[in-house]
């Protein structure tokens, strides 16, 4: 079964293969690889420079740029076996779902290999005691801000969401009383669709409103603390947020926050070098700081770590996981923190000088590591699509209409609750 089959629309592999000289044996191995800032162009060099050292061959195939169709096309590949798929980058919450179209690695990558990782990383990516997703790099949601317009007005990098929304305000408006039309004080990824999951979680999480499901799968979301947290959220777009930010995703409120035309943002590590390329409006004026807590919580952000995976209907499987340990060594992970600042899995890289020197903010970003909050896939399951596509609904419409933020919380709590009695968890 092929790709195209699958797949109505045009997902087609944009045709990169390394063009080194064939040897005997070489394979040709597919990789997907993400399509969101510098990560197509990172992950094809570091898949041909192994092909190149290798003697085999790869072959790039894009995942679509919004990443809630990726897991849909996933499943539809694996549950057909299809052999067009050898190499996956997967995101933490497609580990479970996918458990069972993953080959263990344990056994195929060299002697060594597992324990260079984080153990928090090493564990999610650990399903019935098989190794089946290999950390590639680790991530959270961080605060981007503009170092000098905060000096300008003399404002601190907020400690909660009330400071945020007050110093956006401040120095969003000041702006454009100085002929800036275009400022905005905070954006963020809020359309509906998993990222909006991940901003969320972080609000309630470090509001001490806990998350949406616990460990043992109660239904936690319906506290007065969530309510007043969303009703803050719903209060940003159209005043300190633009109002198409209810359609932004990651790559929407970087552009915005790049071009220089907002006082802070929420993303991930990936933007930061981004925003300090030659090309940026914004080179040398940011600064990174964990995100704001609320007034009774504390800091959190989001577990975002993502992994590589290979498929058990492979026909090269050995030259899949020899490709993937290459791409999860200490000098690749090195490459990509220095060139697009990944936060590496192998926990020596984060003393490393260079390493270091490409992200200074690593340090903080260790500290956000520390309280990092997890979406309820392991509870939920094969449920967890289900979950996510509920969550963000829900929430983009009390955001879209701030009157029902109260009911919303209410009809969520219902609807999850629905779910976990169809799903039994």
């Amino acid at each position: 079964m092929t790709i195209g089959k699958v797949f109505a629309f045009s997902f087609a592999a944009l045709g990169f293969t390394a063009a080194y000289p064939a040897i005997s044996q070489a394979e040709t191995i597919n990789i997907f690889c993400s399509s969101s800032g510098i990560e197509l162009q990172l992950c094809k060099e570091g898949s041909e420079a192994w092909a190149k050292e290798s003697g085999n061959t790869v072959k790039i195939t894009t995942m679509p740029a919004n990443w809630d169709d990726v897991l849909s096309l996933y499943q539809q590949l694996l549950s057909a076996q299809s052999t067009d798929v050898d190499v996956m980058i997967l995101d933490g919450v497609w580990v479970g779902p996918l458990k069972s179209h993953l080959l263990d690695l344990k056994d195929a990558l060299p002697a060594g290999t597992i324990d260079k990782f984080f153990p928090s990383a090493v564990a999610a990516g650990t399903v019935g005691g098989k190794f089946v997703a290999t950390p590639w790099y680790m991530d959270t949601g961080l605060l981007f801000y503009r170092k000098d317009l905060l000096d300008k007005y003399g404002a601190k990098v907020p400690e909660t969401w009330a400071d945020l929304t007050t110093t956006a305000q401040l120095v969003q408006d000041g702006e454009r009383k100085a002929g800036n039309d275009k400022m905005w004080g905070y954006v963020w990824q809020g359309r509906a669709y998993e990222g909006l999951v991940c901003n969320a979680t972080e609000w309630f999480a470090s509001s001490g409103a806990g998350t949406f499901i616990d460990a043992d799968g109660k239904i936690t979301i319906d506290t007065p603390e969530a309510k007043e947290m969303l009703k803050t959220a719903a209060g940003w777009a159209g005043t300190i947020s633009p109002a198409g930010v209810l359609n932004y995703d990651e790559e929407g409120s970087r552009g915005v926050f790049q071009n220089g035309d907002a006082v802070f943002m929420r993303n991930w590590a990936y933007a930061w070098s981004l925003a300090n390329g030659t090309d940026s409006a914004i080179k040398d004026k940011v600064g990174v700081a964990p995100l704001p807590k609320g007034a009774k919580g504390q800091h959190v952000g989001i577990d975002g770590a993502a992994y590589l995976g290979v498929s058990k209907y492979s026909t090269h499987p050995k030259e899949a996981a020899a490709l993937v340990a290459y791409l999860a060594g200490e000098k690749e992970e090195k490459r990509r923190a220095i060139a697009g600042s990944y936060i590496p899995s192998i926990s020596s890289l984060f003393s490393d000088a260079d390493v270091l020197k490409a992200i200074p903010f690593l340090t903080t970003a260790k500290a956000a590591f520390e309280n990092v909050v997890t979406r309820p896939t392991s509870v939920t399951g094969s449920d967890y699509p289900r979950v996510s596509t509920e969550i963000s609904n829900n929430i983009h419409s009390a955001l879209a209409t701030p009157a029902t933020s109260d009911t919303a919380i209410d009809d969520l709590a219902s609807k999850l609750d629905a779910l976990k009695s169809r799903g039994g968890w």
